[in-house]
């Protein structure tokens, strides 16, 4: 196999060229000094380069710096001037929303109603100041929406600590203490001793108890009397104590929570089930469909009611998973996955009919469960007609719009995120001939991860070349076929990584069209015999696919030569998908949705979908993803990897 690899690089050295940079236009290096001037706050040099600027495509962006700089010290006319002449672009919306918190410091309550009324697209911050001001004018709605922000935000931005802070002080006992345990769950500490700092002092734990349950929680269970758990706050510590034992051994806390459960009221005793029955399920372990069973459905978690399913589903529980999905907010049960599988649960059951106006409500979307459910109506996948050719207008239409000519500055000068907040603002409201010319256009410029995303947004007129998008055709193929490995699959994983950005980072430090880490890569090299690898050629395309078809080989002979094992292992690493079988086989589909990881949960999923897609274009013949799913094989009894050293 080794020589195989060898004489695979060997054909693919050289031959994949990347695309060539475009060519610095004028004002780019003035535009970046400006930009520069900014970062570092010399406004006497951003002053001097904004006026060069005049008649570059980004120089509406200078003059935003100029503004931005001491905003809270600006003209409020003119902020409002350049807000008004830029209605309708990202940069006016992104001022506006910038100027709601000048406001808010200034305690400007009607005019940061009125101008967040404008925005176009808020973000978190915007919303959470928009509440806050109408909690100040009193209305009588703002309340209600601010208690529904309180109780599931859990990551809270800076401008909305004020809100979080007149929530405290206006919601009840019952909803702060439903905001720690909240906070518990997610393990967001700091946050849940904040909140409990806003109880009444009478109601509060002592600081010292709270510290050892954190830090030191068996301990303080040896130590724990039931004469000392009288009180509201003392009985919720000991919830606590239990959610941070389920942690990490699941089993202790349950024969904890069955000696010290009677000190508990009902609540308390119920969340805390919950809490140990998520980290069971977490687990995959068999007796997280008991603990639910002894929690209430109103104690759950979001996370909480997704995983009482997939606890009972993995153990083809077909009456339970029912159960469990009908006990969902109604909100929770139309997501796809609920409602295919509710559907599939009714079909169990002999209730075809009822099942069949389920998969008829997911079926058609270009999704995984769209997909699943497309099968269980008899029907195969195929790819939509493809929409009428664009024409020579309508791309000339694309080329002159104004957001799109940002983003591409952008892109020319490799500054990615403001280029696709300019992009991805430009296209929002565009029909289905607009998002296929503006599709096309990234094509022909080979930025495919906005070509591949703005595809994907037509309703009614589609063309899949462009949304599953095959670049680098000549090389990935063969390399693929030089692996024996299924090319759809290739393109459907590298469409999930890397979106085929050849020179990707990701927050991680995995790099290329197949994201490799530098470990890993390193491994392959040296496994393949690739001589003088450095690390810093992990971004050139043609090692890169050497490297990542190499290692998708090996995965895939290390797990049974099964794509849905494979894929997990690509994301999480071979020992984790390994674990992650069942004692007896499981539906592909099934292994996929009980993955404990979301991101790997959600990255298969979309690679199996891809993989089908890619199938139908390169065949041109109708596909199945239940048949490429399959069935993931029983772990076995002694599960040791073919390969040890596998990362």
């Amino acid at each position: 196999m080794k020589l195989r690899l060898i004489l695979a690089g060997l054909c693919l050295a050289g031959s994949l060229s990347l695309p060539a940079l475009a060519q610095e236009v004028p004002g780019d290096s003035q535009f970046l000094a400006a930009r520069e001037a900014f970062r570092v706050g010399n406004r006497p040099r951003l002053e001097a380069l904004a006026g060069d600027l005049r008649g570059h495509v980004l120089a509406d962006y200078a003059q935003y710096y100029l503004l931005r700089q001491g905003l809270e010290n600006q003209d409020p006319g003119a902020v409002q001037a350049f807000i008004s002449r830029q209605e309708g672009a990202y940069l006016g919306d992104r001022l506006r929303a910038d100027w709601l918190r000048v406001l808010a410091k200034q305690g400007a309550w009607q005019e940061l109603r009125q101008q967040f009324a404008q925005l176009k697209a808020p973000d978190q911050e915007a919303r959470c100041l928009g509440i806050q001001a109408r909690l100040n004018l009193r209305e009588a709605a703002a309340l209600a929406d601010g208690e529904a922000l309180w109780l599931n935000l859990t990551d809270v931005p800076e401008a909305c600590q004020p809100l979080f802070e007149m929530m405290a002080d206006r919601v009840g006992t019952e909803q702060l203490w439903t905001r720690v345990r909240l906070l518990f769950e997610v393990n967001k500490v700091a946050g849940a001793r904040q909140v409990l700092r806003t109880l009444p002092p009478s109601q509060q734990p002592d600081p010292r108890q709270l510290d050892l349950v954190l830090d030191k929680t068996a301990a303080w269970l040896a130590r724990l009397s039931p004469a000392s758990i009288k009180e509201r706050s003392s009985r919720e510590l000991l919830a606590l104590a239990m959610q941070r034992l389920a942690r990490n051994d699941p089993a202790y806390a349950a024969s904890q929570l069955e000696r010290w459960g009677a000190q508990l009221g009902e609540s308390e005793k119920a969340w805390a089930w919950g809490q140990v029955a998520l980290q069971a399920a977490r687990r995959h372990m068999g007796a997280a469909p008991d603990w639910f069973g002894r929690s209430q459905p109103g104690q759950l978690s979001t996370e909480g009611a997704e995983w009482q399913v997939r606890a009972v589903l993995r153990q083809r529980d077909w009456g339970a998973v029912r159960a469990a999905i009908e006990s969902m907010p109604a909100t929770l049960r139309d997501k796809p996955e609920w409602t295919y599988w509710l559907g599939r649960a009714y079909k169990a059951g002999g209730r075809q009919e009822e099942a069949r106006q389920l998969f008829e409500r997911v079926a058609g979307q270009p999704s995984f469960y769209g997909n699943l459910a497309d099968e269980e109506l008899g029907r195969s996948i195929v790819i939509p007609p493809k929409a009428a050719p664009l024409q020579p207008q309508e791309l000339a239409q694309a080329r002159n719009n104004p957001g799109l000519a940002r983003a591409l500055a952008f892109f020319r000068l490799d500054m990615r995120l403001d280029a696709i907040r300019e992009w991805n603002w430009a296209i929002r409201d565009m029909d289905d001939r607009q998002l296929l010319a503006a599709a096309e256009l990234a094509r022909q410029q080979q930025i495919y991860d906005r070509a591949i995303n703005t595809a994907d947004r037509t309703r009614s007129q589609h063309d899949y070349g462009l949304r599953f998008l095959a670049p680098f055709d000549t090389q990935v193929r063969p390399a693929a076929r030089e692996q024996s490995l299924d090319d759809a699959w290739v393109y459907g994983l590298m469409r999930q990584e890397s979106r085929f950005i050849s020179n990707a980072k990701s927050s991680v430090g995995a790099s290329g069209l197949m994201q490799l880490m530098p470990a890993t890569a390193k491994w392959v090299a040296r496994k393949i015999g690739l001589k003088d690898y450095d690390h810093r050629r992990v971004n050139d395309p043609e090692i890169n696919l050497l490297l990542g078809t190499s290692y998708m080989r090996m995965v895939m002979e290390d797990l049974d030569n099964h794509p849905v094992l494979a894929s997990a292992a690509y994301n999480a690493g071979p020992g984790r998908a390994r674990r992650w079988r069942a004692e007896v086989p499981l539906e592909g589909a099934i292994y996929a949705e009980t993955i404990p990881f979301s991101e790997t949960r959600d990255y298969v999923k979309k690679v199996m979908s891809n993989a089908v897609y890619y199938s139908v274009l390169f065949n041109g013949q109708p596909a199945s993803l239940r048949a490429r799913l399959g069935m993931v094989p029983a772990r076995p009894a002694v599960d040791a990897p073919k390969t040890p050293d596998l990362p």
